[in-house]
């Protein structure tokens, strides 16, 4: 009887590289492997790598590095790297590392079973192109994973050319799937017990597939997967304000199943910055856009990021980000330093000098933290719908998510992942709620 193969996946970054790591381990289980948590145990091990912030390259090389000493013990294991940095250096990682077997980019990770035939072979292998054909037509069309979540990619690519980011050389320009197959996929997800779907894309409100009457815009599809019996929640990431469409807003009054969060970054408050960001807004554009998403959802939770130390931002730049901040009160952000990107337009324009970068982060940082605090705070008293994802930390506790996407804990020794429950807030801290079964 032939061993079963262990497959170790580590992924980084944002959700759309999880998706993608879920897909690859389908790919590679049609295969003989199936997963596991013990890297030790693994017959091949496969790095699903991120790009976009500072020294990405650098600790992928690191944790490739300390692969070394279980390829010694193990000569048959087999060390793969996927996703953008895969695509931006594949080269390079052959190069430098002799004991990498096989390199592939985020379009092309359909190839992974051809790949590993040529890698079982005696050869390395590297596949970074961008292929005509659609990875997900090449995919298993059952998901092996059932969980109450689910993310399901509808849009990928990015072709806005913000000068900070590495998307559109490392995921390509945008292309959104067909509303038929996403429809299936979805049934499909639903049948098995998944109740929140997420739709990822790099621009995912700029999504535009070609159903039967020509494109479908996001609008569409999701009001037609809230048509998708116990189907309880749908949501999207990530949005660029400029493709915030009437229809899009309008859905988020009048489509139960799309919940009241919205993740919306803007990257700076500050129009100069934004212009030489090439984000093709500006701050007033942005903040006229909140109001109208808050006239017809006026409990919308909004996340959004910042990038601070933006080439040539000034203290008044900053400012302007802090005074859009406290205008906008945003439930959750996420801020960060700005790190240069080879090959982005920005890439060698003269920074910000670090300790005002770091010290302008820490500013912003304070000021989002206070408002996601004092979001937390008023939730107390209020009765909000949990969907129970996996067991809490505490005995008979449950933990899962609100309509809000606030991560709530509830003591109750009947529920299972998967169960909708109503609660009150009892108890708040900056991170998660506690709730009380009603």
């Amino acid at each position: 009887m032939t061993k079963a193969k262990k497959l170790f996946i580590k992924t980084y970054g944002c959700q759309m590289n999880v998706y993608d790591s879920e897909r690859m381990a389908e790919a590679l289980g049609a295969e003989g492997y199936s997963q596991t948590d013990d890297q030790s145990q693994a017959d091949m091990v496969l790095l699903n790598t991120c790009h976009i912030r500072e020294k990405a390259a650098e600790k992928v090389y690191s944790d490739i590095g300390r692969l070394r000493a279980f390829k010694q013990e193990n000569p048959n294991l087999k060390i793969a790297v996927a996703g953008c940095v895969a695509q931006a250096e594949g080269a390079e990682i052959m190069r430098r590392m002799p004991l990498v077997d096989l390199v592939v980019g985020p379009q092309a990770y359909h190839r992974l079973p051809d790949m590993m035939r040529r890698v079982d072979q005696g050869e390395r292998a590297i596949d970074t192109d961008f292929p005509p054909e659609d990875k997900f037509d090449h995919l298993p069309k059952i998901r092996a994973k059932a969980a109450p979540t689910a993310f399901l990619t509808v849009q990928e690519g990015c072709d806005k050319f913000c000068a900070f980011c590495v998307v559109p050389y490392t995921r390509g320009a945008e292309v959104s799937r067909p509303p038929a197959r996403l429809l299936s996929e979805a049934r499909a997800l639903v049948d098995r017990g998944v109740r929140d779907i997420t739709l990822l894309g790099q621009n995912v409100n700029a999504y535009h597939g070609e159903g039967p009457d020509g494109a479908w815009g996001l609008a569409r599809l999701i009001r037609e997967l809230a048509k998708i019996d116990e189907l309880a929640r749908i949501r999207y990431t990530t949005s660029h304000p400029n493709d915030m469409q009437d229809d899009l807003i309008a859905a988020h009054g009048d489509v139960p199943q799309l919940m009241p969060y919205l993740h919306l970054p803007v990257q700076s408050g500050s129009d100069r910055i934004l212009k030489a960001m090439n984000r093709k807004h500006t701050a007033r554009m942005y903040l006229t856009l909140v109001d109208r998403i808050r006239a017809v959802r006026p409990d919308i939770l909004l996340s959004g990021d910042f990038i601070v130390g933006f080439p040539g931002e000034t203290d008044a730049d900053f400012e302007a980000t802090l005074d859009l901040v406290r205008q906008v009160n945003y439930g959750m952000a996420y801020s960060f330093k700005y790190s240069a990107r080879p090959g982005t337009p920005a890439a060698d324009r003269a920074p910000v000098a670090a300790e005002i970068a770091d010290s302008r982060l820490q500013r912003l940082q304070a000021l989002v933290t206070e408002q996601q605090r004092a979001c937390q705070t008023a939730m107390i008293g209020r009765e909000v719908n949990v969907l129970y994802e996996k067991p809490g930390r505490m005995p008979g506790q449950m933990s899962g998510k609100s309509d809000h996407l606030h991560a709530v804990h509830v003591q109750d020794t009947d529920g299972k992942p998967g169960d909708m429950v109503r609660v009150q807030i009892i108890e708040a801290s900056t991170n998660s709620l506690a709730g009380r079964l009603i």
